[in-house]
């Protein structure tokens, strides 16, 4: 389903006069703790011009309880809907939507009390149709989500262009923290029906569109992680065959950097075979997990988080890696160019 086959329904909600500077929009899929979390930590902001619409997306574990508990402390709309994924979700939320610029916060994020502080002075240097910020891990993360945080942020995983401040004016926003004017988003018609990188192919369609971005390095949020391995290698597994997906969409959106996990996976297999004969090349993934434990230290993380970080970060290479090569080998060798992981 194309981008604004959905979000066309009710199109004509967005032509409307803005009535405020931010509407926040959240959706949410069972998720009910980490939402009533983020709730609380938007009625700590000290700015106050926004609303926050949360939009349930065919939740089985509803949050509404936990959401309307702030009803008396936030600008607040609960919005329900059958499933269909967190980009459509988004424009479910967007319809409703009364502010100047959209919000898009993922439901497992927290926000510092000076974030909308952050973006009107970001604003108010020079102006952006589309903006992000960084993401970072909160001292009340267990290890693991440290650990998994660190992966994501890191240059020595490919991860740290997310968090990184190089190309402020070239900067792809994700959907965890992204921000966009409501008429620019009206115009290229929302988020796409794509499960996953549809943050990244609305971020392509409106650089496509003629509109600027902007990273705001200070309008960062604290964005939690999967809870354990296995959900987070699920996580970048998709993210990977995502890359394929956008590729197909948008060409010459692929970068030397998507290419190097799958690139280090081919790598290590190479590397085994070839130890076989030559046993001294076992020493260089041994240097390289030296390497990143000892960056997580010197970055601030606790001897075990630092420890931790070692298998994060080949979770996060593998995983991104075999989605990549998976996305290939569907589009190449079964002639598919538009598709989902299995």
């Amino acid at each position: 389903m194309e981008a604004g086959k959905i979000f066309c329904i009710t199109f004509t909600c967005l032509i409307k006069t803005a009535s405020m500077k931010y509407s926040v929009v959240i959706p949410v899929y069972n998720r009910p703790l980490e939402v009533k979390e983020l709730m609380e930590s938007l009625t700590e902001q000290a700015f106050k011009d926004f609303e926050v619409l949360v939009v349930e997306d065919g939740s089985s574990i509803p949050c509404k309880q936990e959401v309307l508990e702030y009803k008396g402390r936030l600008n607040l709309t609960y919005l329900e809907k059958e499933n269909t994924g967190p980009g459509l979700t988004r424009n479910y939320g967007a319809c409703s939507a009364n502010g100047e610029y959209l919000i898009f916060f993922d439901s497992d994020c927290l926000i510092p009390n000076g974030y909308f502080q952050e973006v009107e002075k970001e604003l108010a240097s020079a102006p952006a149709d589309f903006f992000g910020g960084p993401d970072r891990a909160h001292p009340s993360f267990t290890p693991i989500q440290k650990a998994i945080s660190y992966s994501m942020t890191s240059f020595l995983t490919t991860g740290g262009i997310r968090g990184g401040k190089h190309k402020l004016d070239k900067f792809l926003p994700r959907s965890f923290n992204m921000g966009v004017t409501a008429e620019a988003f009206r115009k290229v018609e929302g988020f796409s029906a794509m499960r996953y990188g549809e943050d990244l192919d609305l971020s392509l369609r409106l650089v496509a569109a003629g509109y600027s971005s902007r990273l705001f390095p200070g309008a960062f949020v604290y964005h939690k992680r999967r809870t354990d391995f296995r959900k987070f290698y699920r996580q970048v597994f998709s993210s990977g065959f995502a890359r394929i997906n956008l590729h197909v969409r948008h060409h010459g959106s692929m970068k030397l950097v998507h290419l190097l996990p799958s690139a280090f996976v081919v790598g290590i297999c190479l590397l085994l075979v070839a130890s076989i004969f030559f046993p001294w090349l076992l020493m260089l993934p041994l240097l390289y997990c030296f390497a990143l434990f000892t960056d997580s230290l010197y970055k601030g993380n606790s001897p075990w988080v630092a420890l931790l970080c070692i298998p994060a970060s080949w979770v996060q290479l593998f995983g991104y890696g075999l989605g990549f090569i998976a996305a290939c080998w569907k589009l190449t060798m079964r002639g598919k160019n538009y598709f989902l992981p299995d």
